[in-house]
Formats: C-alpha cells, structure tokens, sequence
C-alpha cells in the first residue's frame, strides 16, 4: 500500500516526538466525531497532547494547513478528543492540549543532503517539520 504525503508527515512528526521522549499513545485515532493524527504524552508537566498534522508543499494556498484547521475543524477535534478521554479515564485529569504541526515538503531531494531528526527523504521528496505550534487553538473542557 503506497502511503500518502500527509501519512509520511505524520510518521516523521511522530518519529521526532519520539526523539524528544515523548510517548506516543495514538496514531491516526477515530472515532464517529473524526480522527486525531497523533496523541502523544510529552515527556514532562502531566499533559495529553492532542496532535493535528499538516503536510503541504512550499507555496501552499492555505497558509501551510492553518487555514485548515478552521473552527467545524476545531469542533471535531474537541469532540474527539473529549470522546477519547471518556474512553480512557485514567487520562482525565491531565492538562489536554491541542498542537498543530505543519510539515513541508519538496520534490526532488538531490539538494538536501543533510537529513536531520526533523526531516526524511521518501521516494525523491524532502520532508521537514516547519512549525510546531503547542496549544495552537483553546478548548474549554
């Protein structure tokens, strides 16, 4: 099965979490609100990092993918997340967040050759992690 750009920019954002010890708890997690691309603990401070992934090539229409997280977006996100704490209780007391993680990609690789923790090579396209933005949208629980 070949997989898709955004299924690669979600396994380099989860093999760079995983770098910083944080543990990942979920990968592409759904449920009848929508799916969560990673859930991820961090390594410190008792906090569930709910983790949206957006893979975009350079000179995107829609602002690296933050246009894409608009507020039905948002809305489907909480509602999973919500519906995921319901479903792990022992998770409820833990300060949930939402981050957003914006990848880029480019065509034709035989430029970069320094491949870091925050970048991958995949069939001739150089990935790497542009923006990690932690707590990109508040949530009232």
């Amino acid at each position: 099965v070949m997989e898709t750009v955004g299924e690669i920019g979600e396994k380099l954002v989860q093999q760079w979490l995983t770098s910083k010890n944080w543990r990942i708890l979920k990968h592409r997690w759904r449920s009848r609100f929508g799916e969560i691309d990673l859930i991820a603990l961090p390594e410190s401070n008792h906090s569930l990092a709910f983790i949206e992934v957006k893979t975009r090539s350079y000179n995107n229409w829609d602002e690296d993918g933050l246009l894409a997280i608009n507020y039905q977006k948002q809305v489907k996100l909480t509602q999973t997340a919500m519906y995921f704490i319901a479903k792990y209780p022992k998770y409820s007391d833990f300060n949930c967040r939402f981050d957003v993680v914006l990848v880029h990609y480019q065509k034709n690789q035989s430029q970069f050759s320094d491949v870091t923790k925050s970048s991958l090579i995949w069939q001739d396209n150089y990935f790497q992690i542009q923006d990690y933005l932690e707590n990109a949208f508040e949530v009232q629980f």
